[in-house]
């Protein structure tokens, strides 16, 4: 030693003339190294930055076990390395009060792990709580028939179960089951709902292509009433029938509205045809209305009757008119029947001799014309040319009465 005199002192301990390093502790002196470089007071000061250097480690340790994210493991090995090396540490200082706040931080520690443990379960609890509810919704799912967006909904549980973490292996695999289980029920639900779908498509598609080919036969009929309302119920059915694939429907519209088209255009024009010659008609029967109406029984009744049969004779020959007119221009003919019957009704009171046959077959005539106008306005076809043939044969017989 280059420093004479006594041993140099520390508060922790001493060099001594050989350059022995003392530590002082509870139990005595501990000789903890040697210093021979230098001054003893440099030996004293080079011991103690060892001390220095332990408690720094130490506070860093109080620092980390403090704070909520600490490493608990980490700090557990830190701390019995230290703990293990104090008792031979060569280092002056308070080594028992390192020990101390070392069992201090284990202590803390402790508390610490506790209360990570605590929040892993809680987090666990929570997590498990978060699937449980995926699940939930997943089994309530199954029975949806929203196809894609429940498809999309599946997925999306999927994707956000993948990103909960910290259930126990158990817990986890059960509610996965559960959930797979919801998934398969809905996917075999979907399936067969479209396999239903599918084939209930294909029967469309084959009753539409029956359908098309009774249209396609009935769209060259001139018979307009009944193969427009056989038309009329094979769109019916086709509404009934349901929808082929898009693409099919499609295509097999376009064939039956081709032949439903094809027909109705055919009658339109046909109608437009006997439109015009019911007009055509019409104006004739006010032509002979207008004749009709100027014959004045009272001047000369054998002549106004004649010219009534040849106007009658006339009127049928000209056929149908328009179903609106066909009232009026009747009431009007009837009007000038009328006339005549009731000039001829006076007459009988000054001409006695006319014949009772005469009389009949003027009533029979009468009875015959109004039934006919009645059958024409029902639009009875068969009552109406059973009249109008009956009605032709009493005109002639009455006509040749009169002669007679």
């Amino acid at each position: 030693m280059s420093e004479s005199g006594p041993a140099a002192e520390h508060p922790w301990g001493r060099v001594a003339d050989d350059g022995t390093v003392y530590l002082r502790t509870a139990d005595g002196e501990r000789a903890i190294g040697s210093w021979q470089a230098g001054t003893a007071a440099e030996g004293l000061a080079y011991y103690t930055r060892k001390y220095d250097d332990l408690a720094a480690e130490v506070a860093v340790l109080e620092g980390r076990v403090a704070l909520p994210t600490a490493d608990a493991k980490a700090i557990r090995a830190a701390v019995t390395r230290l703990t293990e090396t104090l008792p031979t540490a060569s280092a002056l200082g308070a080594l028992d009060e390192l020990s101390r706040r070392l069992d201090a931080v284990t202590a803390k520690l402790g508390e610490r792990q506790a209360e990570q443990t605590a929040a892993r379960a809680a987090a666990a609890a929570a997590a498990a709580d978060r699937k449980r509810a995926l699940v939930a919704e997943a089994e309530q799912l199954a029975s949806s028939e929203s196809w894609r967006p429940t498809g999309d909904r599946y997925r999306a549980i999927v994707e956000e179960w993948k990103t909960i973490r910290g259930v126990d292996r158990r817990t986890d695999t059960e509610l996965w089951e559960r959930l797979s289980a919801a998934r398969r029920e809905f996917d075999r639900r979907r399936r067969t709902h479209f396999a239903e779908m599918d084939r209930a498509r294909t029967m469309a598609a084959e009753r539409k292509q029956q359908l098309i080919a009774e249209a396609k036969k009935l769209a060259d009929s001139t018979d307009w009433a009944p193969t427009a309302r056989r038309f009329k119920e094979l769109m019916t059915e086709w509404k009934a029938v349901g929808r082929a694939a898009r693409d099919v429907d499609d295509a097999l519209w376009a064939e039956f509205k081709a032949a439903q088209d094809a027909f109705f255009t055919a009658r339109s024009e046909s109608l437009s045809v006997r439109d015009a010659e019911l007009r055509t008609n019409a104006e004739a029967k006010e032509a002979l209305l207008a004749e009709a109406e100027r014959i004045d029984p009272a001047a000369d009744l054998d002549a106004a009757r004649k010219r009534l049969r040849s106007i009658h004779d006339r009127w049928e020959k000209i056929g149908k008119v328009p179903r609106e007119s066909m009232g009026v221009l009747e009431d009007r003919l009837a009007a000038v029947e009328q006339r005549v019957r009731d000039a001829a009704g006076g007459a009988r009171h000054v001409i006695e001799t006319e014949s009772p046959l005469v009389v009949r077959l003027r009533e029979s005539v009468a009875k015959l014309e109004s039934r006919l106008q009645r059958a024409q306005a029902a639009g009875d076809k068969r009552l109406e040319d059973e009249t109008a043939a009956a009605l032709t044969t009493q005109r002639e017989w009455l006509a040749q009465a009169e002669r007679g």
